[in-house]
């Protein structure tokens, strides 16, 4: 139990990124109802985005306190366009066709992008290591590091900043009216397609920090990052209401210290010694996922938008 509060901040830690990353996710799903299979390798060009600022843009030597910021603007651009790209050519053709077509569509991007990166940036068959913020401070019992200070900043902030988007602009009402019924919210003079865009770009960006946000934390990324974080922050759009932003944010946190509490003590029971450890991690998150999908399907917060199918 000495342990439980650096558990419990690891989780959260970990939730915030997979938050941010699942905000991608559900702002599309809620919008013109597509699973964006592809959301992860967004991530991943974001942060190789961000990489390639640092090691082939920026002076050396140049300090991490300029450095990061430049890294978040570049990993920042590189995703969105990738994302923006992806929706006027691999998904706008296809919004009128069988919901199927765009589906198998994302996983083809998913696996395109990946080879992209893979066969033309230098060196990205293997991990390559990126800019760390090592520095740690210890409050109370907790140890925590500049990456994570800058994690939970970054998620302080962007959620915040969605949140006011979302209620009180012009757009995010206008968002609003599409993710509701984009046939009449047309019909009163919106530009879905443009809306559609942003809600591509506002994902874009997100999984762009949380990218830059794991480089930092972890020291190093690889082209197949992408694959199973993107899996973990759709499980948390999924539980935590897809479709709903507040919600993916609660279901990445929740996904995050269930699966980190599950590693530190599920083999400390009676007779689950062999169950526990980071090995096990995953198991247990999409075992908590079949549980939500099981007693409340709607996720944690209820679906926000129903089903137009």
């Amino acid at each position: 139990m000495n342990t439980l509060p650096q558990q419990l901040a690891n989780g959260l830690l970990l939730g915030s990124m997979y938050g941010l990353i699942a905000i991608g996710y559900t702002m599309v799903y809620g919008i013109v109802q597509l699973i964006n299979f592809a959301h992860g390798e967004i991530f991943m060009t974001g942060a190789f985005g961000a990489l390639t600022v640092y090691a082939y843009i920026l002076p050396d030597g140049t300090a991490m306190v300029v450095a990061v910021p430049l890294m978040l603007i570049g990993g920042g651009i590189v995703s969105v366009l990738v994302a923006v790209g992806a929706e006027r050519f691999a998904y706008r053709p296809l919004r009128q066709a069988p919901r199927l077509a765009p589906l198998i569509t994302a996983i083809g991007l998913s696996l395109t992008l990946q080879e992209l990166v893979r066969n033309f940036y230098p060196g990205a068959d293997k991990d390559r290591s990126f800019p760390s913020l090592d520095g740690t401070h210890d409050l109370g019992s907790v140890t925590i590091t500049d990456a994570d200070i800058f994690l939970v900043l970054a998620a302080i902030v962007c959620m915040s900043g969605l949140a006011w988007f979302v209620r009180k602009s012009r757009t995010g009402r206008a968002m609003q009216a599409t993710a509701q019924d984009p046939d009449t919210a047309q019909l009163m003079g919106i530009d879905t397609n443009r809306i559609i865009v942003i809600a591509f770009a506002i994902g874009g960006f997100f999984a762009a920090v949380a990218a830059v946000s794991y480089g930092l934390k972890y020291g190093n990324i690889g082209y197949r990052m992408g694959f199973l974080m993107g899996l973990k922050a759709f499980t948390a759009a999924v539980m935590g209401g897809i479709g709903n932003i507040y919600g993916a944010m609660l279901g990445g946190i929740v996904l995050g210290v269930a699966e980190t509490l599950a590693s530190a003590y599920i083999n400390h029971i009676p007779g689950m010694q062999q169950l526990g450890g980071s090995g096990w991690a995953n198991v247990w998150a999409f075992c908590l996922l079949i549980l939500v999908l099981l007693f409340r399907p709607q996720g944690l917060l209820g679906e926000r938008v129903a089903d137009r199918a």
